[in-house]
């Protein structure tokens, strides 16, 4: 018989605890707000490098991107060989980085640019809007907004 009460118990503690998350998790959602930026004129973009890079000409080549006007930060990928950079589109737009550091190195890249398709997407491009948890957070938002 104590088995039997302590088991309800626990079972009523679990549901309780689960039921508070939950209730966090949604009145979380309904409340937040997209983040204003003060950084709007900042784009990020990617080249693409066809030739090995070892981590003398990833300091080489991060030499050079610092080097543009308006280039703010990188990100280097050695495995794939890609270079992700951040730079103020009123300074440089991402073909005019590439150009520069072309002509500052001459490497055997090419710059990423995305499809249409992808482009006239209204999130993400990594976010997959099919997911459980994008549907669960956009209803949620919907109910609230």
């Amino acid at each position: 018989m104590k088995l039997h009460k302590s088991l309800k118990i626990a079972l009523a503690c679990t549901l309780g605890v689960f039921l508070l998350l939950f209730i966090v998790l949604v009145v979380h959602i309904a409340t937040a707000k997209p983040v204003e930026l003060d950084n709007a004129t900042y784009q990020i973009s990617r080249i693409d490098f066809k030739e090995p890079l070892d981590s003398l000409k990833m300091k080489e080549i991060r030499r050079n991107l610092k080097s543009i006007p308006g280039v703010k930060n990188d990100r280097f990928n050695l495995e794939n060989g890609v270079v992700v950079f951040y730079h103020d589109n009123r300074i440089v737009d991402a073909e005019g980085v590439f150009n520069q550091l072309q002509a500052k190195g001459n490497y055997n890249a090419e710059r990423f640019v995305i499809s249409d398709e992808i482009a006239s997407k209204k999130v993400c491009p990594a976010m997959n809007t099919n997911s459980f948890s994008y549907k669960f957070s956009r209803g949620i938002q919907r109910i609230f907004n």
